[in-house]
């Protein structure tokens, strides 16, 4: 019964989640550009595919698929995901983190990503926490930062896996997440139709941010529902 209403809560949560979290692929395949950062050949897609990944850091602007790419990894790789923030989270949060991540291994042979927003503001004793479990892959770090990591991340943890810079996506882009999210069953699901000029709109709008992108369509979405005329 537990497991029951455990699911059935996810799905209403997830129902009722942003249409930027509904429309996060869940694959490489579903990924759509940083072609340069995880397209076929790049390293870090092969790492990813081959599950030989170690730590890294995600570096760029807000909205261009840190957090996103963070699940993908986790999903191909069977890992339990794990997110903290620099900000909130404390050196206690990180120690018991770590604690379930050595029980989660030892018993059941599975990994954690240890996915962690805002890296660049990670204090020393955060970071004094967190480095002997990088160091043994207790956990696979993945850091995600707006700041550029070799001038704001700390030496220590800059030093312990690589750096994937992720850029502003195309227009290109922007256009083929929102065609997707007006068709797909957990976005808009057929019920609203976007002609060209709004498309590029919202894609100009957006500047490069896929984020920013699928909140102006569904507020765009939102505002059709109370204005059918317009």
């Amino acid at each position: 019964m537990d497991d029951l209403f455990s699911a059935s809560t996810r799905e209403r949560s997830f129902k009722n989640a942003p249409l930027a979290v509904r429309m996060r692929p869940n694959s490489l395949d579903e990924y759509v550009g940083q072609q340069k950062a995880v397209g076929k050949g790049s390293w870090l897609r092969a790492a990813i595919e081959h599950d030989v990944l170690s730590s890294v850091i995600l570096y760029g602007p807000a909205g261009t698929g840190k957090t996103t790419l963070a699940h993908i990894i986790a999903n191909h790789t069977k890992s339990e995901f794990v997110e903290v923030s620099a900000v909130t989270g404390t050196v206690k949060d990180l120690r018991r983190v770590i604690d379930e991540a050595k029980t989660r291994l030892n018993t059941y042979d599975r990994r954690t990503i240890l996915f962690i927003d805002e890296i660049h503001r990670f204090s020393k004793s955060q970071q004094d926490a967190l480095l002997h479990a990088v160091e043994n892959r207790t956990v696979i770090k993945i850091g995600a930062t707006t700041e550029n990591p070799s001038c704001e991340v700390n030496s220590a943890l800059l030093s312990r896996g690589r750096v994937v810079e992720l850029e502003h996506l195309k227009d290109e882009d922007i256009a083929t997440l929102i065609e997707r999210a007006l068709e797909a069953p957990q976005g808009l699901n057929g019920k609203f139709s976007a002609d060209e000029d709004t498309v590029k709109t919202i894609c100009t709008l957006a500047a490069g941010d896929a984020r920013s992108a699928l909140t102006t369509l569904e507020l765009a979405s939102e505002i059709a529902v109370t204005r059918p005329d317009t």
